[in-house]
């Protein structure tokens, strides 16, 4: 298989940015019915698994826990084996998209040599996909620990706020600190009025990221989530559903 196309998105909570990771998974298993997709949540109020109505039982941190102790390592297994095989048992897969949790962050001590692992069976495990899909909490700490690395597309989520804007910016300023490898990356706006992006002009350019589009606010998505359900199952005709769809078009998918 050829080289997968990496997608992440990242934004502060509450900026629509799992509802769009949702979303735009949706899309992808609606307009690439052929190819396979892999979501991975590093975000440590994971929530994406509810978001795609899909269940969870096991996460990639409990995995770095376990590899520090070697009473949780089965006698006469290597760590790298032990790893590969956690991993794939917290992979939850189903007909459209699997799904990979990475969970809360580390408790104390040194996890250099677990999260090295982790990156090259990450690496051999993406390998086997068309698209990866990540949904990041705003602070980056997979990215910047470099366990998912080199994107194709990094989408920052903002609210109709000047706030919100400046704070994707901030976003965007650790991706460049850091230097992480990202060929395109665009800004979405959630819950916008038809004015927003045009009242917002000024604070989008002083923060220096291209606006790719805006999501207007639904309230069938508020209305899913008060009752729990699966934003994935939201109804073509949703506004949210169709905002997305319009921007990931925009993408050279």
């Amino acid at each position: 298989m050829g080289k997968e196309k990496l997608i992440a998105v990242a934004g502060k909570g509450g900026t629509g940015k799992t509802t769009f990771a949702a979303l735009f998974l949706r899309y992808l298993t609606e307009n690439f019915k052929n190819k396979t997709i892999l979501a991975v949540d590093a975000d440590a109020n994971a929530n994406l698994n509810e978001a795609l109505g899909m269940k969870v039982a096991e996460t990639i941190s409990m995995a770095l826990d376990d590899i520090k102790d070697f009473r949780k390592v089965p006698q006469g297994m290597t760590k790298d084996v032990f790893m590969e095989m956690r991993i794939n048992q917290a992979l939850v897969e189903s007909e459209q998209i699997d799904l990979l949790v990475m969970g809360n962050p580390h408790g104390p001590g040194c996890y250099c040599y677990p999260n090295d692992l982790l990156r090259k069976f990450l690496e051999k495990l993406r390998a086997n996909y068309d698209f990866v899909t990540v949904d990041n909490e705003a602070g980056l700490e997979h990215l910047s620990r470099r366990i998912i690395d080199d994107l194709d597309i990094l989408i920052i989520t903002s609210d109709a706020t000047a706030r919100g804007v400046r704070s994707a910016g901030r976003v965007h300023e650790i991706v460049r600190t850091l230097g992480i490898k990202v060929k395109k990356v665009y800004l979405v706006i959630s819950r916008a009025g038809e004015d927003s992006a045009r009242v917002l002009d000024d604070e989008i350019k002083k923060i220096g990221l291209e606006l790719i589009g805006t999501i207007p606010l639904d309230d069938r998505v508020a209305d899913f989530d008060l009752q729990g359900h699966p934003l994935f199952q939201l109804p073509d005709d949703s506004s949210a559903v169709q905002a997305v769809a319009g921007i990931a078009r925009k993408m050279e998918l």
